[in-house]
């Protein structure tokens, strides 16, 4: 990670208009048709709420704004990405876990079942530090729910994605999810653009 000029970025202007906003956070609403990532779930063994972070990293790792972050009313850009997920802990609590982001579906796939697990046997939040840019996810797996607006703490900005329980309606499966970003960070049109790619990466990479 390092602190970067934002006058030297495309971000330039939304730094200057969102940066010291009250409430910078920005929230779209979309249902993806992820038939494709169930069948999937099911013939690999792979976990459904796994292959759904996967697909969210690898949707936004080549896109640039996910590279950047404000952290303190400073634009830091970060060469990793990390998922963060919740985590119901043996004790009935929850805490988060990060898991570093790899192409590789199989490494992602280990450090996901690692680091979950011990998270849920200790009771104690993973962190990857500062060192990577982190999208924040919530999976609501068990109950019928159109989105999630996070609340905004003004000491995280990152992105965050939730979810619920997925939808079987005829030739498709849906799921409902609400993609939460920081305006400094990226608009609006940067956000679809990983909404659809990431649709485009359930309909049609080859993960297996």
């Amino acid at each position: 990670m390092k602190e970067i000029d934002p006058q030297q970025t495309k971000r330039a202007v939304a730094f200057e208009l969102w940066m010291k906003a009250p409430m910078p956070m920005v929230t779209i609403f979309k249902t993806l048709n992820v038939k494709r990532l169930v069948k999937l779930a099911h013939k690999s063994g792979y976990k459904f709420n796994m292959l759904m972070c996967w697909c969210i990293g690898k949707a936004a790792s080549d896109i640039e704004e996910f590279h950047l972050l404000p952290v303190n009313r400073k634009l830091i850009q970060f060469d990793k990405l990390g998922i963060n997920i919740v985590v119901k802990t043996k004790d009935g609590k929850i805490n988060t876990c990060d898991i570093p982001f790899s192409d590789d579906i199989e490494s992602f796939c280990s450090n996901y079942l690692r680091l979950t697990k011990l998270v849920y046997e200790t009771g104690n939040a993973h962190n990857l530090g500062d060192d990577y840019m982190i999208i924040g996810t919530s999976a609501l797996v068990k109950y019928d729910i159109d989105g999630i607006v996070n609340l905004y703490s003004g000491i995280f900005n990152n992105p965050f994605m939730a979810w619920g329980k997925y939808k079987r309606r005829w030739m498709k499966t849906t799921l409902s999810i609400s993609f939460q970003f920081h305006h400094t960070q990226m608009d609006g049109e940067q956000a679809c653009i990983f909404l659809e790619k990431l649709q485009n990466i359930i309909n049609k990479y080859n993960i297996l």
